[in-house]
């Protein structure tokens, strides 16, 4: 199957580029909401807060501490997808209905999250830019986003 460049980001990171491979057939909220962010730059220069190895890298707050966002929350779209090194999901505090910005890239399997979190994506290539993160909660030298990008808009 050809990558759809519409469903597909360009995260470039600090420490690297990587592709995610966006699933509107789970998500389709997330994944429009997440496309409409990174048109508007909202993610270029965030950090990455909160990097537990063995479990997963955590971004996506403007403030760079894990409590902010871009003040649109989404309604939860959980779905059948597992958790496994590579996915891409949604943060949120206890409310399921609380997710806005934040995000985060699993290391290694983590299914104990399955159905909790809305998983709107997953890392198709440059996981070891992932892996490279500093870690830390907070990390002392957070990685952080460069630019993200959907596909379509860069391949033009």
């Amino acid at each position: 199957m050809s990558e759809d460049p519409e469903n597909t980001l360009i995260l470039t990171l600090d420490t690297g580029p990587v592709t995610i491979r966006l699933r509107p057939d789970l998500a389709p909220n997330h994944v429009a909401r997440i496309k409409e962010l990174a048109r508007e730059g909202f993610y270029d220069g965030i950090v990455f807060h909160r990097v537990i190895p063995g479990f997963m890298a955590q971004g996506g707050d403007p403030q760079g501490q894990g409590y902010g966002g871009s003040g649109k929350k989404l309604k939860a779209e959980f779905n059948e997808a597992p958790h496994v090194r590579g996915t891409c999901s949604m943060a949120r505090s206890q409310n399921p209905d609380s997710a806005d910005s934040q995000f985060f890239i699993c290391f290694e399997d983590a299914r104990f999250l399955d159905r909790q979190y809305t998983v709107w994506g997953e890392v198709t290539e440059g996981m070891d830019n992932v892996d490279a993160l500093p870690k830390g909660e907070p990390p002392r030298n957070p990685g952080k986003i460069v630019s993200m990008r959907v596909a379509a808009d860069v391949e033009a």
